[in-house]
This record gives C-alpha cells, structure tokens and sequence, in this order.
C-alpha cells in the first residue's frame, strides 16, 4: 500500500529520505524491544489507531523505518 506525503514531511526522519520502508510484525512490543537489545534506534512513541499498533526505529544507515502490529 503506498502513502502519499507532502514534500517537505518529517515523518519519514530526518535528512533525505523520502521513502519509509512498513514492516507488519506479530508483536511489536517483542520486536522493538529485541531492536533495542540489538542496539538500535528506536523510538519511544508507539501509537495505537483501529486498524492496529505502530512503532518506528532507524537502521544503521540512518534510515527510519516503521513497525506495524494489525488489530486482530
């Protein structure tokens, strides 16, 4: 599913990225904690909405990505 975002969006990080890779995930309590014990970045934020529970972290790169939980 792709989003559209306007040009100058902060919401995939900072810097020049202007895509944001969405990973579905069956826990992401589970997942973002083994992120954190990996020692990566990730934020404290998780946002929960009807269609399910989302979190973000960067990558090495410095890329941020996002987690996704679906309801049910």
């Amino acid at each position: 599913v792709w989003s559209v975002f306007p040009a100058d969006t902060a919401y995939f990080g900072g810097g020049p990225q202007s895509l944001m890779v969405n990973y579905r995930v069956a826990n992401l309590d589970a997942m973002l904690a083994q992120l954190r014990a990996a020692g990566a970045t990730v934020e404290d934020r998780v946002e929960d909405h009807g269609y399910g529970r989302f979190g973000w972290a960067t990558d090495p790169e410095g890329n941020r990505f996002e987690l996704w939980e679906p309801k049910g």
